[in-house]
């Protein structure tokens, strides 16, 4: 494996705090090598932001030390999603966007999320040179004199919350619904329940009280069951989860079933007007979105995991919605990254224009049935198993024995796991091959 595969992953730097890169003396190096090539590249500025876990203060000052050891000066905006991270760049005119975030794992991870000055990820070309120049750890300070500055923006909070809402653009706002949001203790705790309510939602809250150990724990996109259990509780028309730093949203029905982004991607789809050349979905996406819209003759074309790819391809046909079944959904014509706030006000707007709920718009929508399992790997070198010829034949045999069905294996590419899709027409044996495959891989990792 090579070193920018260790370093640099499908979303930047992540790993466990204390580990690898993710220590304290480290990041500050890393901030360092940032600010170096930010000079060779004729850049100036950074603004970093975070979400609530506690290791966030220690890397943002590490982060901070290094950027300015370096020349460069620094704008803080203090726990903010990472999309609006994304937006802030563009808005403070800074060369580079950084999120201390590690996005929906739990409190004991972080990472650092690079963005360029349009807000997008930032190029392979250039995390390439950053790693080149941290990995030979010749850190220099610039003279005092040369030394970048660092000051805080007050209300970075409030200029995201306008932006979220002047993308909602149904008529009559959001008069009249009743709405769970669970903020999952992380960085929207004290932006969604704003950007709802403002716009006239009656909001009940959930998640909203960070600790720097509570993030995504038992709450958020990646564990709906607080949700569906107080939109059932209260009565709501919906509920709406976002992960730790924003960038994922699900929905649970009124009915408490939750709708992953392959169900929100439909909404967005079919009740736009006009309707929409094609959308964008990754392998995960399920076979039965891909065949009803394809029967509606909207397009459906699929990419590797990862939202950046989605947003790729996006770019590179002209459409405007894609989404994963993770959460990560993008409307193209609002913001060209993953946002969890905005992409569930799209989704709303729709559902208020053609006065349906969630679950009426979801009618026409017969996904096939899916299992995902994960198998932890004790050691990197571990996922080498995928390429082994035993590993290969069972795989073979599962996929036949689905009946048009399908399985995907794929190693995770923010945790230390082994994914494992299995979908097909009966969930018996779905489940049957699921649990094979599964057990088949603990045994041997």
């Amino acid at each position: 494996m090579s070193e920018k595969a260790s370093i640099f992953g499908t979303d930047g730097v992540r790993g466990r705090v204390g580990e690898g890169v993710i220590r304290p003396d480290h990041v500050l190096e890393l901030g360092w090598a940032t600010g170096q090539v930010m000079a060779r590249h004729g850049m100036a500025q950074v603004l970093i932001g975070k979400d609530t876990r506690i290791s966030g203060y220690m890397f943002e000052a590490a982060l901070e030390s290094g950027l300015i050891a370096a020349g460069i000066d620094v704008l803080l905006t203090g726990p903010l999603p990472t999309p609006a991270i994304a937006y802030l760049t563009r808005t403070f005119s800074a060369d580079i966007g950084l999120v201390i975030s590690a996005s929906h794992n739990p409190y004991t991870d972080n990472g650092i999320k690079f963005f360029s000055a349009a807000g997008a990820k930032l190029d392979d070309a250039l995390t390439g040179e950053i790693e080149s120049v941290f990995s030979r750890r010749a850190f220099e300070m610039a003279p005092p004199d040369r030394l970048g500055r660092a000051r805080r923006i007050d209300d970075a909070a409030g200029r995201y919350i306008e932006f979220c809402k002047s993308t909602y653009r149904a008529p009559g706002g959001l008069q009249g619904l009743k709405v769970v949001l669970d903020c999952a203790n992380g960085a929207t705790y004290h932006i969604a329940p704003s950007v709802f309510r403002e716009l006239g939602a009656e909001v009940t809250a959930i998640g909203v009280s960070p600790d720097g150990l509570n993030i995504n724990q038992g709450c958020g996109a990646t564990d709906t069951r607080a949700l569906r259990a107080k939109v059932l509780e209260t009565g709501a028309d919906l509920g709406i989860a976002f992960d730790g730093d924003g960038d994922r949203v699900v929905f649970v029905d009124d009915q408490g079933v939750e709708r992953d982004g392959d169900d929100l991607l439909y909404v967005l789809a079919t009740l736009s007007d006009p309707q929409p050349e094609g959308v964008v979905g990754t392998v995960m996406s399920n076979a039965g979105l891909e065949a009803v819209l394809r029967a509606r003759g909207i397009e459906f074309a699929r990419t590797p995991v990862g939202d950046r790819h989605v947003m790729e391809k996006l770019r590179d046909t002209g459409w405007l919605y894609g989404a994963e079944p993770s959460g990560h959904v993008l409307c193209m014509d609002r913001l060209d990254t993953g946002d969890g706030i905005i992409a569930a006000l799209q989704v709303l707007a729709r559902l208020r224009q053609h006065g349906l709920t969630l679950r009426e718009a979801l009618q026409g929508l017969h996904k096939y049935p899916n299992v995902l399992r994960n198998v932890r790997l004790r050691r990197a070198e571990d996922r080498q198993i995928l390429e082994s010829d035993q590993w290969l034949a069972l795989v073979r045999e599962a996929q036949e024995r689905l009946a048009g069905g399908r399985v995907l294996v794929r190693p995770s590419g923010t945790e230390p796991l082994i994914r494992i899709l299995v979908e097909g027409p009966d969930m018996a044996a779905v489940n049957r091959v699921a649990e094979q495959l599964e057990s088949w891989l603990k045994i041997r990792i």
